[in-house]
């Protein structure tokens, strides 16, 4: 598709001769696939190790924060990093090759934790591990953008979220056992290496360069064209690479509201994923292995809340269009769905497990409240993570790096703050509080939805009509 060379996977920066939309579904599917391993790789190192901790611990002599520090850390440069491969992305009109090189930087990073002796130097590595890890998660998003026309994209985000959030399921089961091998711990981080290799060589032989040129397609289908929003400025020659752009983008208000939405709802998540181990340690005495498969509910949240967000997002967005007799808006995406998932969904499921965990009431309980949490979840970070890639055209890369640095960014406050909350004031109103900053941030969202439209002008974007 990229080059008529035989050998263009060997090609840096192959040609995009023809208009990705167009591209067959089969090849869409595979690109698709590869995108969504590519997102995977973050969600299996966050947690294949947790089981592991203890073991970390006794080995290398850590102290208890160098121990959070290695979630923290890799959480926030899982928000840092994609910056500078969106700014990177979308300045030189590259897809596969920042995705490519990402894998490598993985892979080396996962290999040398599982030599480390030194808990400093995993600490080190961590951070690398998560600048390779991220690629996917921002340039991931700006292919959507570039295969699929508005009104499909939010089915395509479900699919991605499904391979985003199938390691936050599979990771902890496989770390558990994994942990209780003959090389306890390391063996995780030899998973990773393996799991980073393979993904490398299914990219290198199946991901096409995707990069969209709209000015170059957009004049031969007007109708495309009229589907998205664009910015109301001449389009100027191209600028020096800026890796902090994508950063600046936060000072529009529809980025920053969106961006903290779902901000909020990852790092609440995260913020449960950092309290389970010590808590059903301590409550029900669970070893590794029965830590990492009580994560069973809350990836299975994850996987069914992608697949259901992301069915209901497209569907829902063509209604609201079809009502309002064919114009297409950006806030159609924050679809009906999203409201009951953020206002009842996640604050209930968060607020079931910190009692439950506080009263030391049935694991079963918090395994199914954890779950109940990350399908709410899903519902409203398909409507956000669409809604920005929509708000702005050929900058979807940039603009899902700024919102990943958000939700990273949370992710790391959230994790740090989560233990000594718990220590503090138990778990049940470290979640009052979660459910609280939840339910706050859906209600800046039906601003955006109400005012959206408005705020976007403001910073410079508007519609064009649909059709």
């Amino acid at each position: 598709m990229t080059t008529t060379h035989l050998n263009w996977r060997f090609v840096p920066h192959p040609t995009v001769d023809i208009d990705p939309r167009v591209m067959s579904d089969r090849k869409k599917n595979i690109n698709l696939v590869c995108i969504s391993l590519l997102a995977t790789s973050a969600g299996f190192a966050s947690l294949i190790y947790f089981p592991g901790v203890p073991g970390i611990t006794a080995d290398l002599n850590a102290p208890p924060i160098a121990i959070t520090l290695t979630a923290a850390l890799f959480a926030l440069f899982t928000g840092i990093a994609p910056v500078f491969w969106a700014s990177a992305s979308d300045h030189y009109h590259i897809r596969r090759l920042p995705n490519l090189l990402s894998m490598v930087i993985f892979s080396a990073a996962s290999l040398g934790m599982a030599f480390v002796k030194n808990i400093w130097a995993l600490v080190v590595l961590r951070c690398l591990q998560a600048v390779g890890a991220s690629c996917g998660q921002a340039v991931g998003a700006g292919m959507i953008a570039d295969l699929y026309e508005l009104e499909e994209r939010g089915s395509a985000f479900g699919k991605y979220f499904f391979g985003m959030f199938i390691g936050p399921l599979l990771g902890p089961i496989v770390g558990g056992f994994l942990s209780m091998s003959a090389v306890s711990w390391r063996a995780t981080f030899w998973f990773c290496f393996a799991l980073g290799v393979v993904i490398f060589i299914l990219c290198f032989l199946f991901l096409n360069e995707t990069y969209r040129d709209n000015s170059k397609f957009d004049h031969v289908n007007e109708v495309s064209d009229a589907k998205s929003a664009t910015l109301v400025e001449d389009q100027p020659r191209k600028k020096a690479l800026n890796p902090i752009d994508p950063f600046l983008m936060l000072r529009h208000p529809f980025v920053f509201i969106a961006s903290f939405t779902g901000g909020v709802m990852f790092g609440g998540m995260f913020a449960i994923e950092t309290i389970i181990p010590k808590i059903y340690e301590d409550n029900y005495g669970f070893s590794a292995w029965q830590t990492g498969l009580s994560y069973t509910g809350a990836g299975l949240g994850n996987a069914i809340g992608s697949v259901v967000g992301g069915y209901l997002s497209d569907r829902l967005l063509l209604r609201s269009r079809a009502r309002r007799g064919g114009r297409a808006v950006v806030e159609d995406r924050l679809t009906a769905n999203c409201w009951p998932g953020g206002f009842i969904l996640v604050p209930l499921g968060q607020l079931l497990f910190g009692w439950m965990a506080q009263t030391k009431g049935s694991v079963w309980a918090c395994i199914v409240a954890f779950g109940i949490q990350t399908f709410g979840m899903n519902q409203v970070m398909a409507a956000t993570s669409a809604y920005l890639v929509d708000a702005m055209p050929g900058q979807g890369a940039s603009a899902s790096a700024a919102a990943t640095l958000f939700r990273q960014a949370m992710a790391c406050i959230l994790t740090l703050a989560a233990n000594p909350m718990v220590a503090a004031i138990g778990p049940g109103w470290t979640t009052v509080f979660l459910a609280g900053l939840t339910v706050f941030s859906m209600a800046l969202l039906a601003i955006l939805a109400i005012y959206g439209e408005r705020l976007r002008r403001w910073s410079g974007y508007e519609d064009k009509l649909s059709q």
